[in-house]
């Protein structure tokens, strides 16, 4: 660590802010430099010198801390930031932007930073005041931008900038950081210095003081707040210039994959919001900013540059660039609505282009849309943009004329269209009413419309609870129907004007329809008081409802509102569970069964349920469910998990079946047995032998020990697991079942039968003759994660295989993935389908990775591809109990190329992998020999069971301490 010497007297850091924002601003600023847990600081305030109260207040200040607060006036044309740095006395330097605050421990955490590494730069997260009409997460009071916080996740020091790319591939280093002032030298050689005025100066600044930095300290504090909210369209020719200028920067500095990136960030962090900003303007103020835009992006898009983008995004910029304000708004529009169709797509050569007289060749044409799929879209599953061009009264009534975009795919031989208005009321979306549309017919790339609504007569609204319609229309032609919003613009929509309105309850609860465009830019209709009797009621009401005894009695029913939703908490159910229920007597018979936390109907427990139905024993069975009870059995009693059904069915049960785990947080009743079936064979290390759980604290690896406990029977299906899942949750081996897996009886019986295709391929629509790959990926979040990124790229799949290969792709059933669309047929996302033994029994192929589906789809002994392109990073993360490469029981791959590549050569390469798959199927899969829910049900039930002669138990299934005798 260096230091450099300084008067005993000088202060650690420097903040550095220029006065050009007035005095209010000023203060703010300076108040938050003297409020600093860090005593050793200064503030310097930068005088423009071109403000009489500005200057009064600097000096006034000043005069105030003398030593904390120094005023310097800046020479005519000087940067008010260089003068300050030049000035400043601390070993650091930092720098406020109008208005902006130092959070009160921002300058000891800079410092502490600093001196502990002796980083030349140190920064940390800024946030920014919201702009209007922003939505803010839940109890944030300040934005801060989305690439922010994974830079920043904890304190780490970077010699390079590759290590973290963030710093300077988006506007991080405009605040919110120090510098070490040797570096703020004008001798100094590279002199980091403002070269150029805000906001240009405050963007290349932080770039520069990056790549003159020997090493840089990111540390996961908030340093500055109350950052300016943006304006993307104004600021946009000025960020535009800026990050252009940091991209060249940062290529001389010999980084081109920087300044590659900084391309890419230029474009998303800057331009796409300023192509959203069109929406709000008028038709002017969007020609004027697009006209300013279009001529700055020229060179900046390239094909490499927007490859990485979505197709939308891709249009939207070339559009802009196109100097097409309109075309622009409209894909702006698209990217604000994911999957609206804009434009009036066409096809050519096999690819779907944004317009006609756009074709290029393929991957060159940032206009080229394929990959969304839309070709493959149905009418009623195209969500077709529908504009009004026109809104006005006439004769009392709200006349609207539209047009509606229209593929030339989207109705292929223009069959009859008809068409309906429909209004729905926003807060009572049950309540709607339909008019009639006068005319609606075909033009040259579009449906036009006509509707004349007499919403005076029509539209009986009460008056209170029912004051906001959305209108939307309603389209039918060739058999199907699609309903599709109103998208309008305020200067479209404003010679409407205000219509009469009758509410039922009268008119002193309202007497205008007032219809207006929403934030998202859709036509509505609300009703407003606006003569006086209606204007006066209106006041009244408020103040009933807003004095002094109306706002204490809502604080009070909130109160009541917060406890009432407390008391319907996990934590109060579980205490009761346990001071109460816990008491109940137990109920004969009573099994309650679960299945990944009540998401699926299927696993082992249905396999268990079904087999104990079948014989009809004397059981009470329950099953719990998640979200919805459907496709969960009918001859079962459903209970919604966590509902207080739920809480006593677990109290009195005799029985306890399934295959994750009941609530950690109920205790097993004393007369009830656990079966656990549990849910896969061990790949990845579990339980105790997980990372996570090795350093978590001791209450929570009692509370897990607590949890595994209560477990009476843990099946098994090898002595694998024995060995992994029996030892990782320090199991007692007398509770071990060498059984095997009910859920795979399915598979043995499909494998020693040869049965043709199960009836869930015709549910699906499966062609004979083409071939099944399953795709099943394990889950690669952490708690509380559900969206996924598939591996595998499922539209190049179908696009190479489509004609011959159907997909059936099923996710974690704790994660979600959204699939593109594709041809029909070629894949089908089987996530919700509840057992995945029926899907197993289905695919002639299964695509996984390392999750534990491959044990059991190696019992059906057919191909199995291994494809894991994250393979030794996940195994170094997670762990492992053995090496998949060395024991696979078919080919382990980690492109996509490779995939393509064994699937194309299946028939001549699977030969040579049975010996393998036997292998492994035997060593993972040795007790699933088709009996397991026979011999789990003559097992557990034994009290509900007739009396028979239990079949000996195979020696290769019995437990060590049997097999020899002791």
């Amino acid at each position: 660590m260096t230091t450099e010497p300084h008067p005993a007297d000088a202060p650690d850091l420097s903040v550095v802010v220029p006065a050009d924002a007035g005095p209010e601003a000023l203060g703010a600023c300076a108040a938050s430099v003297l409020e600093q847990t860090l005593r050793h600081s200064e503030a310097v305030l930068v005088d423009p010198g071109r403000d009489g109260a500005t200057t009064r207040a600097c000096a006034a200040l000043a005069a105030r801390h003398p030593g904390r607060v120094r005023h310097v006036t800046a020479a005519r044309g000087a940067d008010l930031r260089d003068t300050g740095a030049d000035h400043a006395r601390g070993t650091w330097v930092t720098f406020l932007g109008p208005g902006e605050r130092l959070q009160k421990d921002a300058g000891r955490n800079l410092l502490a930073a600093a001196l502990d590494t002796g980083a030349d730069l140190v920064a940390g997260t800024w946030t920014r005041l919201p702009a209007p009409g922003e939505k803010l997460p839940r109890g944030a009071e300040q934005a801060e931008p989305a690439w922010q916080r994974p830079l920043h996740t904890r304190t780490r020091t970077v010699g390079s900038l590759t290590d973290a790319p963030g710093l300077v591939v988006h506007d991080s280093l405009v605040t919110g950081f120090c510098v070490r002032r040797s570096l703020l030298d004008p001798e100094a050689r590279p002199a980091v210095r403002h070269e150029e005025a805000p906001p240009v100066g405050d963007l290349l600044f932080g770039v520069r003081a990056a790549l003159a930095a020997r090493t840089v300290t990111l540390i996961p504090n908030t340093i500055t707040t109350h950052r300016a909210a943006p304006d993307p369209a104004a600021d946009a020719p000025a960020r535009i210039t800026a990050a252009a200028r940091a991209a060249r920067l940062l290529a001389r500095h010999g980084h081109p994959g920087l300044a590659a990136a900084r391309e890419r960030a230029l474009l998303t962090d800057h331009v796409l919001p300023c192509a959203a900003a069109l929406l709000s303007m008028d038709r002017e103020e969007r020609a004027r900013t697009a006209a300013q835009v279009a001529p700055l992006l020229a060179g900046h898009l390239g094909a490499d540059t927007l490859a990485p983008l979505d197709p939308v995004a891709r249009a939207c910029l070339r559009l802009l660039a196109d100097g097409d304000a309109d075309g622009a708004r409209d894909a702006a529009y698209a990217l604000a609505n994911p999957g609206t169709v804009v434009s009036p797509v066409v096809a050519h050569a096999g690819r779907v282009h944004w317009r006609p007289g756009t074709e290029a060749a393929p991957g060159a044409d940032p206009l080229d849309v394929t990959e969304l799929g839309l070709q493959y879209r149905p009418f009623a599953r195209l969500n077709l943009l529908n504009t009004v061009t026109r809104a006005t009264r006439s004769q009392g009534r709200l006349l609207l004329v539209g047009r509606i975009v229209l593929p030339a795919h989207a109705l292929p031989g223009r069959p009859e269209v008809t068409a309906t208005l429909v209004l729905t009321c926003r807060d009572q979306p049950e309540r709607t009413l339909t008019l009639p549309v006068d005319d609606i017919r075909y033009a040259k790339d579009a449906l036009v419309w006509r509707a004349c609504a007499d919403l005076t007569r029509l539209l009986g609204a009460r008056g209170v609870g029912d004051r906001v319609w959305d209108p939307a229309l309603r389209v039918t032609a060739g058999g199907e129907t699609l309903t599709t919003p109103l998208f309008a613009e305020p200067e479209t929509v404003k010679p409407a004007g205000a219509l009469r309105a009758r509410p039922r309850l009268g008119r002193l609860t309202g007497d205008t329809w007032q219809p207006y465009v929403t934030a998202h830019h859709r036509l509505a209709v609300c009703l407003l008081a606006r003569r006086r009797p209606a204007r006066l009621a209106e006041k009244l009401l408020h103040y009933a409802t807003h004095f002094r005894p109306a706002r204490a009695l809502r604080r009070r029913l909130a109160a009541v509102a917060a406890r009432r939703k407390r008391l319907a908490g996990q934590a109060v159910k579980a205490r009761v569970y346990r001071t109460l229920l816990l008491r109940l007597p137990v109920r004969k018979g009573q099994v309650v069964y679960e299945a990944h936390m009540g998401k699926q109907y299927g696993d082992s427990p249905r396999a268990i349920h079904e087999e104990a139905m079948a014989r009809g024993l004397p059981l009470r069975p329950v099953w719990s469910y998640a979200e919805k009870p459907d496709g969960f059995p009918a001859d079962a009693r459903l209970v919604r998990r966590w509902s207080w059904p739920y809480l006593v069915a677990l109290a009195r049960a005799q029985y306890w079946v399934d295959n994750q785990g009941f609530p950690h947080a109920l205790d097993k009743p004393r007369h009830t047995t656990y079966l656990q079936t549990w849910h896969g064979s061990a790949y990845k290390r579990m339980g105790f032998d997980e990372a996570r759980v090795k350093t978590q604290n001791d209450p929570q690896r009692r509370r897990l020990q607590r949890a595994v406990d209560r477990f009476d029977h843990f099946l098994i299906r090898a002595p694998h697991d024995a060995d992994t899942l029996g030892r990782a949750y320090r199991l007692d081996p007398d509770k071990l079942l060498p059984t095997g897996y009910p859920r795979n009886d399915r598979l043995v019986a499909a494998r020693a039968q040869h049965a043709p295709r199960p009836p869930l391929a015709e549910a699906l629509g499966v062609p004979d003759d083409r071939t099944v790959v399953l795709y099943a990926p394990t889950f690669r979040g952490g708690p509380g994660h559900k969206d996924a990124e598939l591996p595998l790229d499922v539209r190049r799949f179908a696009e190479e295989f489509g004609s011959t290969h159907v997909l059936l792709v099923r996710s974690h059933y704790m994660e979600r993935a959204a699939l593109p669309a594709t041809a029909p047929g070629t894949v089908h996302d089987v996530s919700g389908h509840h057992d995945v033994s029926e899907l197993l029994a289905l695919a002639d192929v299964l695509v996984t990775d390392y999750s534990s589906i491959m044990f059991d789809y190696a019992l059906l002994d057919r191909p199995l591809i291994h494809f894991a392109p994250d393979l030794d990073a996940y195994t170094a993360d997670r762990g492992s109990y053995f090496d998949l490469r060395e024991r696979a029981g078919g080919p382990v791959v980690d492109t996509q190329d490779a995939l393509h590549e064994v699937l194309a050569h299946l028939d001549e390469a699977d030969p040579h992998w049975k010996a393998a798959r036997a292998r492994f199927a035997e060593e993972f899969g040795a007790y699933d020999t088709g009996g397991a829910a026979a011999a789990v049900v003559d097992t557990l039930f034994a009290a509900h069971t007739p009396r028979r002669r239990p079949k000996p138990c195979p020696a290769s299934r019995r437990r060590p301490a049997e097999r020899s005798g002791t």
